[in-house]
């Protein structure tokens, strides 16, 4: 289901990459992760690394606080876990969430994914 996801979500942005690796990890590398190339130890959703034209990178979700926000906010793990892969491969598409102005657009192309992956059935399910 996951590679399904990605394939469309790639397609729907009409990217020439072909190889994207997900990685589903937990909160302890999540945290090592962000603090080696962030230099910040706090744990996050997901970080993207990307590669090339050719191949697009690697992204690393970690469903663990897809489910600590569902339990907080309410909404669906699966559904929350989706939105964060898509969040990570847009990220390898060029979008940016740094300034304001890049938030705006990362935050629609997110809803057009999902919205689109909902159509398509490949929300990963709870």
């Amino acid at each position: 289901m996951v590679a399904a996801l990605v394939r469309e979500a790639v397609a729907f942005e009409r990217v020439s990459g072909s190889e994207v690796a997900i990685h589903l990890i937990g909160t302890k590398a999540m945290s090592r992760l962000h603090e080696l190339y962030f230099q910040d130890p706090s744990l996050t959703d997901c970080i993207s690394f990307p590669l090339d034209d050719e191949v697009l990178g690697d992204v690393f979700v970690c469903p663990q606080v897809a489910r600590a926000y569902v339990l907080q906010n309410g909404g669906d793990f699966g559904w929350e876990t989706t939105l964060y892969i898509v969040h990570g491969l847009l990220h390898l598409m060029g979008y940016d969430d740094i300034r304001e102005i890049d938030r705006k657009k990362m935050r629609a192309a997110e809803a057009r994914h999902m919205r689109h992956l909902e159509k398509k059935r490949l929300v990963l399910k709870s």
